[in-house]
């Protein structure tokens, strides 16, 4: 007898790629310096890192 298999999507790629163009736009536009973008450029592609991390401290968790 055949086993059903669910296969997970990766919804969260989805989001992820859209998000970061935006997050790119976002930190280079308010960059005054030419290294000031280069850590926006950073800065985006970490963000959600970032965002985990103050979640899980606001939680303390």
């Amino acid at each position: 007898m055949k086993e059903k298999v669910k296969k997970m999507g990766n919804q969260g790629g989805a989001i992820y790629g859209m998000a970061l163009p935006g997050a790119l736009v976002y930190f280079i536009q308010h960059a005054t310096t030419f290294w000031g973008g280069m850590l926006g450029i950073l800065k985006a592609v970490f963000w959600p890192a970032m965002i985990l991390y103050k979640v899980l401290e606001l939680l303390k968790l």
